[in-house]
């Protein structure tokens, strides 16, 4: 399944911010030049995807491993070690992607104040000119050699 089709917590907020859905947002960054605004949004957005896949892994994981109909016996403090850290591990991550996704919401201008189409900059000129060329040596001008 493509990140594209996994809800995430700021799908709401990624629509409100952009007058779409977020698979058209997604279609629109695919077929024409967007803002540098919504293209770093996906971006985080798919992170953030991603990162909710690896929390829910985890999380099944021990649910799994937890269940009452599993034998104590096969239940190991080891590995509900490892998952524990794995958990922490991916929870970090996806609160980092949900900060830098608000952050970036937040900071974006609003949307009646954002350029319909994206700002060109005049190209520069070079105005500086080349220095002159060397003089000529004159005709006949006898060269010395110094000591």
């Amino acid at each position: 399944m493509s990140v594209i089709d996994k809800s995430t917590s700021r799908d709401t907020a990624l629509e409100e911010a952009f007058g779409a859905c977020v698979a058209e947002l997604y279609a629109q960054a695919a077929h024409s030049e967007v803002c540098a605004a919504l293209r770093r949004a996906l971006e985080l957005r798919s992170f953030l995807a991603v990162a909710g896949e690896q929390v829910a892994r985890v999380r099944d994981r021990v649910h799994d491993a937890m269940s009452s109909a599993r034998d104590l016996g096969e239940l190991s403090a080891d590995d509900l070690r490892w998952d524990a850290q794995w958990l922490e591990a991916a929870l970090a991550g996806r609160d980092g992607y949900v900060a830098a996704l608000d952050d970036l919401l937040l900071t974006m201008p609003a949307p009646d104040q954002r350029p319909g189409h994206p700002v060109q900059f005049a190209q520069p000129k070079i105005t500086a000119a080349a220095p002159p060329a060397p003089a000529a040596r004159r005709a006949g001008a006898v060269r010395t050699r110094r000591p």
